[in-house]
């Protein structure tokens, strides 16, 4: 029997341009992992660009007529910044390093949204002297703050962030649309609607509009379908209090992506179908213009895009357990121990000749839970040397990673029909060493 509508099909774990080698190995891109393994050491991230594109495509295509912001936070390069403006999308980001590297891509200013809880100072007059195209306000303070540091004569766009009060998202820690955590304001108990009152007595600021974040890993459409459900009304009675419509509505983003092996997948179409549907069912029952939608997926488009590669450094059989220890660990990918996340290893680089059985991968570091990936399949045989690929490895990683145990962080290779580029080089100990600079 098919899938119900909120009850999505499992999707693929790796890149679509993954192909099976002769000698056991995995291509991707039309390279061979082992390959760039090789050429550019381990712990290495690799990152798809016709997969980013690929994926980027699928939301423009399933909302051609809303605002598709690519959540930067995810996995934010140079090269990244171009690929996603070259394929019509807004940037999403979350301070003034990420608008910096904006700027220095090249990326329109108008097509950037600032969010955040704690906007420093910087972060505000970044944005407002790049002239980015949307501040989102997340607290009451932030207002006249904001207002302070506009230049007379000019008006800031800004939208608002408003809790719906709806619990989703894969673990609590990034359970964002709920009373109780930091972002926001809860449009149940009006403090939503008291800050809409105050902003638009702030003559320097323009409030086009409401944002909602729910959370992260969200696989069903109902949540985004109760959340438009909560805040339609909102709009409606916004209009009746001060006489204004709101021309936009960003409902955040959150899609989930799978990490292994039968996890469920998430689909634009669906999305389009059944939340701009709800969308215009609500806003046609209350009398209220459609608000031009803007969504903002991150994770969803550059997480299957990528994939890790370490290189193993020692097999341990403790008891029943067999541990594969990898050159990388917590310092480039520290979701496991953050979230608990599951991931998929393979081997590649050589045909295996063991029996696969359960083995756990764990990292370098001084931790006992810098864990890769728990009891995951892999042959018998996998010793010293063997090269492990993680997929869908694109999204956090590089963006959480840290040089804990001053180990420095890995590069970033990018391929694309048989070609590799270097975005981002390894850092070095060199790099670490000069941050430091005496007493």
């Amino acid at each position: 029997m098919p899938p119900l509508p909120d009850e999505p099909a499992p999707a693929p774990v790796w890149p679509a341009s993954t192909r099976p080698l002769p000698d056991g190995g995995l291509a991707v891109g039309g390279v061979p992992l082992a390959e760039l393994a090789d050429r550019f050491g381990t712990p290495a991230y690799v990152i798809d660009e016709d997969e980013v594109r690929l994926r980027a495509r699928a939301w423009r295509t399933a909302l051609p007529h809303a605002d598709v912001a690519y959540a930067g936070k995810a996995f934010l390069t140079r090269a990244m910044i171009r690929w996603i403006e070259e394929e019509g999308l807004s940037l999403d980001v979350c301070s003034a390093g990420e608008l910096g590297l904006a700027a220095l891509a090249g990326f329109p200013a108008e097509r950037i949204v600032l969010h955040g809880n704690a906007k420093s100072p910087d972060d505000l007059r970044t944005a407002l002297r790049l002239g980015v195209g949307r501040i989102v306000i997340d607290s009451t303070g932030e207002i006249a703050r904001l207002a302070a540091l506009v230049p007379p004569g000019a008006r800031q766009r800004v939208l608002l962030r408003v809790v719906p009060g709806v619990a989703a998202g894969a673990h609590a820690a990034v359970r964002t649309g709920v009373e109780g955590q930091k972002f926001g304001l809860p449009v149940a108990g009006g403090e939503a609607e008291d800050a809409v009152a105050r902003i638009l007595g702030q003559p320097r600021l323009e409030l086009v509009g409401l944002h909602c974040h729910l959370g992260s890993q969200i696989s069903g459409l109902e949540p985004y379908v109760t959340a438009v459900q909560r805040i339609v009304p909102l709009l409606a009675r916004l209009r009746d209090r001060h006489g204004v419509t709101f021309p936009e509505l960003d409902l955040g983003g959150g899609f989930a992506i799978p990490y292994r092996a039968g996890d469920p997948g998430f689909d634009p179409r669906a999305y389009a179908d059944r939340v701009g549907g709800e969308l215009a069912l609500r806003c046609a029952r209350l009398d209220l213009p459609v608000p031009r939608l803007t969504v903002e997926p991150g994770r969803w488009i550059a997480g299957p895009s990528g994939v890790a590669l370490y290189r193993v450094l020692a097999v341990k059989r403790t008891g029943e357990r067999t541990f594969v220890a990898v050159d990388g660990g917590m310092s480039d990918n520290p979701r496991p121990a953050l979230y608990g996340v599951r991931y998929t290893v393979r081997l590649v680089g050589r045909a295996p000749a063991g029996t696969p059985r359960p083995m756990t991968v764990v990292g370098r570091h001084c931790e006992a839970g810098d864990v890769l990936a728990e009891d995951v399949e892999l042959p018998g045989d996998v010793r010293p040397g063997d090269v492990l690929a993680v997929p869908a490895s694109g999204a956090y990683h590089l963006s959480m990673a840290s040089s804990y145990n001053l180990v420095g962080r890995p590069p970033v290779v990018a391929v694309s029909g048989g070609r590799t580029r270097l975005l981002v080089r390894r850092e070095t100990l060199e790099d670490l060493r000069s941050r430091d600079v005496g007493e």
